[in-house]
């Protein structure tokens, strides 16, 4: 699918970036083995696929801490890039917090079956390398919906359109790539569930049943403080997570540089301005890491064939 889109590089996304449809997700995040260095994390990340292909049906992206990529490619990430290594606090002691690790992989496909056994394959690869920091397991849930019950991604761009939002652009560093934010946020069921469908609606700034953006926006509402309009556009996967008593969103955010989703978290928290998302009133933020989601070809730099053994 990836290869069929427009893209503003000549060098290749990782294609998992773009790959719709899918209904099981495995979300691993990792730490060296103390010892390892970043390139050999990079080897072994390298070795678990041939560029250009998946393995077994399965979609699989790659992304490194900022600063762990931007030590064997020190040209090789935009400039604006580090990792969550700082909660973000703001109005009310509101908290997001910074659980940054070295290394993400994202596995999806059809059936979770598939991507479950080759997520057990994927860690028994990069064993000797890195091990398990956080595990988090997604699926859809009505289509497009989160577990809000609202449509989620209403103001998503195209497939067309996605690459030139979430892909780093030729001439600059870390071309093809792209900067990814990841976040768990856990729902407050019982408080969400308790509130009216309009107060909800007012909460969200869409109407719940076919997501018309309320106008005007109330000051606090979620569109609001996310507005890509004023913000920045970006390139939304989120996938619901969790089971039927402890659930929530996990968000899974690309773009073409780190601005625009930095900007929406302080927007969320209220920095600016003091006036926090009222959204955050009902759901918490567990988790938070920034990556860097390098090129088909900056992976394949550094394949085990390569080095001869």
């Amino acid at each position: 699918m990836a290869s069929e889109l427009s893209s503003p590089t000549t060098a290749t996304p990782q294609h998992g970036i773009f790959s719709l449809g899918t209904s099981a997700h495995v979300f691993l995040e990792l730490e060296r083995v103390p010892g390892v260095g970043p390139e050999e994390l990079a080897r072994g990340v390298a070795d678990l696929k041939e560029p250009e292909t998946t393995m077994a049906g399965v979609n699989l992206v790659s992304g490194f801490r900022p600063e762990l990529w931007r030590a064997i490619a020190p040209d090789g990430t935009p400039r604006d890039l580090d990792g969550f290594t700082v909660p973000l606090v703001g109005a009310d002691g509101f908290r997001m917090p910074a659980t940054q690790h070295d290394l993400v992989l994202w596995l999806s496909g059809s059936s979770y079956d598939v991507v479950f056994d080759e997520a057990r394959a994927t860690l028994r690869s990069l064993a000797a390398v890195a091990s398990v920091a956080d595990e988090t397991s997604g699926w859809p849930y009505r289509h497009d919906r989160d577990l809000t019950g609202f449509i989620d991604g209403t103001e998503n761009p195209t497939l067309v359109e996605a690459p030139g939002v979430a892909i780093v652009p030729d001439g600059s560093p870390g071309a093809g790539g792209s900067v990814l934010l990841l976040q768990k946020w856990q729902h407050a069921v019982a408080e969400w569930e308790s509130l009216p469908p309009s107060r909800q609606e007012q909460v969200i700034g869409r109407t719940k049943p076919d997501s018309i953006e309320l106008d005007p926006k109330p000051p606090a509402s979620h569109a609001r403080r996310t507005d890509q309009d004023v913000f920045g556009k970006i390139f939304r996967r989120n996938v619901p997570f969790g089971g039927v008593t402890d659930h929530g969103t996990l968000f899974v955010g690309f773009c073409s540089e780190r601005g625009p989703l930095q900007r929406m978290l302080e927007s969320m928290a209220g920095i600016p301005d003091g006036v926090r998302d009222d959204l955050t009133r009902y759901s918490r933020p567990l988790s938070g890491g920034y990556y860097f989601v390098p090129s088909v070809e900056a992976i394949g730099r550094f394949p085990r064939a390569a080095r001869g053994d």
